[in-house]
């Protein structure tokens, strides 16, 4: 049995396909259930989800007054009658052997969990939203993603994305923790990794994720991505990989000399080169998509490198300023906090 669980709100453009993709999966009906974990929606995606519940009896709509991420998947958890749990995103889809690849691999590699790649797609039909989607699944904006950029071959990892668990790891590892409100499955898999777990990423089965259309949208989640990554390191107690810490550390750096050079001539020229060194990786990266991509698209990536990489180590360097707040209580609540649509 085959519980897939699906968080959403407000996913009225996606869920439709979300669900009719997971749907036609080779899959047998009476050995699978969806559950549609909904954060009180209101653009019409809970009578989308209700329709296909009436149509479908393995097919469940649950609420989520919490409206986060995380809180929705440990109502799914917790609803799920599978031996086996899949997260699925209702940003995606999925292709026909999604779940009996991911299952079958499961049970041949031994490993706690495992999830496919991920096909970004553009979120629109513009010039900015095909660079979105290039940079999202580019080495020089999201670094050694595995699961963004693409592997060749089956690997061990430290996270995946949509993961396919066994049952038991949720008994081992406890839930996903409701005081993220982004990074909560990195978090999670980080945690079953140091009790022992093993993460496998299967380049053979991949999902088709469409990314956020605007650089604002894109700003806003990546700003969130990085303001919850340092309390994620202080739960499982390691910076897992340099990728993690990288856009924090360049954009503290010039912060820092752009600040010292009010009173230090020679603090204006660190800045200057550090600006410069960032400028020149972004026209080399942004230059070498020219040909598979064309020039227009190149451009918008000299927006969009930098969206990404300022966004999150902004955000990483607000949420390490907040930490002790959150040691003592007077953090703002998960809940309360604006999500990225």
């Amino acid at each position: 049995m085959v519980s897939l669980i699906v968080p959403c709100r407000n996913e009225r453009r996606h869920i439709r396909e979300c669900l009719e993709s997971l749907l036609a999966n080779d899959w047998a009906v009476a050995r699978r259930e969806i559950l549609v974990v909904d954060g009180l929606s209101d653009d019409g995606t809970r009578d989308i989800v209700a329709g296909y519940a009436a149509r479908d009896a393995g097919i469940r709509l649950l609420d989520n007054p919490r409206r986060i991420t995380s809180s929705a998947l440990n109502v799914g958890v917790a609803q799920a009658r599978g031996s086996v749990v899949m997260l699925a995103g209702a940003h995606s889809e999925y292709p026909p052997s999604y779940i009996s690849g991911l299952v079958a691999e499961l049970v041949a590699s031994g490993a706690d969990g495992v999830g496919g790649v991920c096909t970004t797609c553009a979120g629109g039909s513009g010039a900015i939203a095909r660079a979105i989607a290039v940079g999202l699944a580019h080495p020089f904006g999201v670094g050694n993603s595995w699961f963004r950029i693409g592997t060749r071959e089956p690997r061990w990892v430290d996270t995946v994305p949509f993961g396919c668990y066994r049952r038991e790891v949720f008994e081992r590892a406890g839930g996903f923790d409701e005081e993220l409100v982004r990074n909560q499955d990195d978090e999670f898999n980080l945690r079953l990794l140091r009790r022992g777990g093993r993460l496998r990423l299967v380049p053979a089965v991949a999902s088709r994720y469409y990314a956020r259309a605007s650089l604002r949208q894109l700003a806003r989640m990546y700003y969130q991505y990085g303001r919850y990554k340092p309390l994620v390191i202080r739960k499982v107690g390691a910076i897992m990989t340099l990728r993690q810490v990288v856009p924090a550390a360049f954009v503290l750096a010039l912060m820092a000399s752009l600040a010292a050079g009010v009173l230090l001539p020679a603090a204006r020229g660190i800045a200057a080169g550090i600006a410069l060194a960032y400028a020149a990786a972004t026209v080399v990266a942004a230059l070498g998509t020219v040909r598979r991509h064309g020039v227009r698209l190149a451009l918008g990536l000299l927006a969009v490198f930098p969206v990404l990489h300022f966004s999150y180590g902004l955000g990483f360097l607000i949420g390490l300023v907040r930490l002790p707040f959150r040691a003592h209580g007077l953090s703002q609540a998960a809940d309360a906090v604006p999500l990225s649509r």
